[in-house]
């Protein structure tokens, strides 16, 4: 039997290998879904992580996509699904949309189902919907187990000398200012974090501008008194706007 863990260097799944290791539990490979559109702090943990795991005998694996994700999101031929003919690329992951999600999740499914494992997964025992959800009968959650909630985990990743400081952006740690550290691009982000993107994260907010010139679609559907809005230029605007507001 083979025991595999599934980092994303996130807080949760980072906690959860920290804890394996410490109590013991059998572990042989972590294995890292390398998107290409992670912070940088990220791969820093990444590659620290690993240094831990190399000192215990533990394998690590990084998978990465098949096709790079700017060419999914803005080149790759897809067909329409109600009519005839072809668009190109995905556009923002997120929302009813979550392309590279899906493909994350079938690379980690291949290459942990490749014969008898069994896959922890870093949810924390206080997110009940993503814990309701059906999944293969291979994977458990260890942060149930332990009793260990989103803000244990992230409690427990800072007490074994981890952070999320961003170089880019004058070494803020990013759990400060984002409810969740996905990738810099993800349409899931909620307005405060988008704000505060917006406002301490100017390096990777001219990477979400630039990613939307390259697509009509924009990053979030807001609608207010019956105008809406959601494009990152108009995000941007209104951001200014409620500054101006504020120093006024």
């Amino acid at each position: 039997m083979k025991y595999i863990a599934s980092c994303s260097c996130g807080k949760d799944s980072l906690a959860m290998v920290l804890r394996l290791i410490e109590s013991n539990a059998p572990l042989g490979e972590v294995v890292f879904y390398d998107t290409g559109m992670e912070y940088e702090c990220i791969y820093h943990n990444w590659d620290k992580l690993c240094a831990i795991l190399d000192s215990k005998g533990i394998a690590h694996t990084v998978l990465k996509p098949d096709l790079a994700f700017e060419y999914k999101a803005f080149e790759k031929p897809v067909k329409y699904r109600k009519k005839d003919g072809y668009h190109y690329g995905y556009s923002w992951c997120g929302g009813s949309c979550r392309w590279d999600t899906t493909d994350k999740l079938k690379a980690l499914n291949r290459h942990c189902e490749q014969g008898d494992c069994v896959v922890y997964v870093g949810i924390a025992s206080d997110e009940k919907k993503r814990l309701c959800r059906e999944y293969e009968s291979y994977k458990c959650f260890p942060l149930l187990e332990f009793g260990m909630t989103e803000a244990d985990c992230l409690q427990y990743c800072r007490s074994h000398g981890f952070d999320w400081k961003e170089p880019n952006c004058n070494n803020i740690d990013l759990y400060t200012i984002l409810d969740r550290v996905t990738c810099w691009c993800c349409a899931n982000k909620n307005l405060k974090e988008l704000r505060n993107m917006y406002t301490y994260m100017p390096y990777y907010w001219e990477k979400l501008r630039e990613f939307q010139s390259k697509t009509e679609r924009p990053m979030k559907k807001y609608c207010k008194k019956g105008k809406r809005y959601g494009s990152v230029f108009e995000l941007e605007e209104m951001f200014k706007n409620e500054s101006d507001k504020n120093n006024g």
